[in-house]
């Protein structure tokens, strides 16, 4: 039996979304607006794609309206020109998704109009739907952001942001072995099995970078000065003239403001600095190890420190930007593909970096510490920010440099 809660989060998810394409122009929907996201009308297809083969296909075996559609929307990366091409007008695509929702909680709703299978046990299916369809709505809020960069009105700037230096207020955390990764129930195969890790003992800054630090790093010219980018970095930067995060913009008095997903706001400074890309994060790290008193040695931190930190309550400010990692994601020790390739993770590929923590869109199906998110490090466009751990206090120079060296090495 699923329960009504589960049904009723499952109904409201479905609102979400259509609702999202439904306050969008007819001419705007299934246009790109970032070269690296899909539009809108193609996330809300996929959206419905996968219902219909999880349901239908899997579940009750038939794969007619699957099928139809799955050269559309069947892959989860950017579609091609040609799936663009196939995406059927505003009115028919919002017809065909209200339908499927509509028979599809219709299905969720009355036991006895579904085979029994695993996934219907304890509402597994709802409770995954749930967290796929939260990632969706995501996406399609950074689509929305995208739009909104794009058409950016001018703004008036009244209280200046005032570049300010980070402070080391940070968390140690000792050495030892700590739990990485979820327990058995309904979480995504990228997130298990449960590992055991050990850990040296390191410092994490308790809240993430704000955006009066990140104004400091562009005072001090943070984005010209090649020593604080590595090869990649560089070249990324110079291709895309990048001088600032992507969705900020200097009014007539060039005072910085920010273009949020309705339109320009300002910036505070005490807020985690958002729309930064893992290059800039990167460039961030070195600029405050060489130049800020009390960083010396700070790095971004690697996936397994974050969740370390966050599950003794090491954190602060944790949920309102994804926070970049200094790994790529990967599977863990033992990992296990899922028999679906739908609900395989197809980010393991050694070029998506990891992001921890979720943001201010994450919904509440997928706000727990093991979550895992990626993000190509050219992408800066999805609320994510970062956050800096730091070697552990030691009096003497030589142990310092030792220590750290041991730290680098062992993550």
């Amino acid at each position: 039996m699923i329960a009504p809660t589960s049904l009723g989060a499952l109904s409201t998810t479905h609102e979400l979304l259509t609702q999202l394409a439904e306050d969008l122009p007819a001419r705007d929907l299934n246009r790109r607006w970032h070269a690296d996201l899909p539009s809108m009308g193609w996330l809300l297809g996929r959206s419905i794609y996968l219902e219909l083969y999880w349901l239908r296909e899997r579940l009750q075996g038939d794969d007619d309206l699957s099928k139809r559609v799955r050269h559309i929307f069947a892959s989860p990366l950017p579609p091609t020109a040609g799936q663009d091409a196939a995406l059927p007008p505003k009115e028919h695509l919002l017809n065909w998704a209200l339908e499927i929702q509509d028979q599809h909680l219709t299905l969720l709703a009355n036991p006895g109009m579904l085979p029994d299978h695993p996934w219907l046990e304890n509402g597994w299916l709802v409770d995954y739907l749930l967290q796929v369809h939260g990632l969706i709505y995501e996406k399609m809020l950074s689509v929305r952001h995208a739009r909104a960069v794009r058409r950016n009105d001018g703004y008036q700037v009244h209280d200046p942001l005032q570049a300010r230096l980070p402070v080391p207020d940070t968390t140690e955390i000792s050495q030892g072995h700590y739990r990485i990764g979820a327990r058995e129930g309904v979480v995504f195969d990228n997130e298990q099995p449960l590992q055991m890790v050990e850990m040296r003992n390191f410092r994490i800054c308790k809240q993430p970078v704000d955006n009066a630090a990140w104004l400091a790093f562009m005072e001090d010219y943070g984005y010209r000065n090649d020593e604080f980018w590595d090869e990649a970095g560089r070249k990324w930067r110079d291709a895309n003239q990048a001088r600032h995060p992507w969705h900020w913009r200097q009014d007539d008095n060039r005072n910085w403001y920010a273009i949020g997903i309705n339109g320009p706001l300002p910036l505070v400074a005490e807020m985690p600095v958002s729309g930064i890309s893992w290059h800039e994060a990167q460039a961030f790290a070195y600029w405050a190890s060489a130049r800020t008193e009390g960083f010396r040695g700070a790095i971004l931190p690697h996936e397994y420190h974050w969740e370390a930190a966050a599950r003794i309550g090491g954190l602060q400010g944790a949920g309102q930007v994804w926070e970049w990692c200094s790994n790529s994601l990967h599977p863990y020790r033992d990992y296990e593909a899922p028999v679906d390739p739908e609900m395989r993770t197809r980010e393991f590929d050694g070029q998506h970096m990891a992001l921890r923590g979720g943001c201010i869109h994450t919904q509440p199906s997928l706000r727990r510490i093991s979550l895992r998110s990626s993000g190509l490090p050219q992408a800066g466009y999805q609320f994510s920010g970062l956050r800096l751990i730091l070697p552990p206090a030691l009096e003497e120079e030589a142990l310092y440099i030792e220590q750290w060296q041991k730290f680098l090495d062992k993550t």
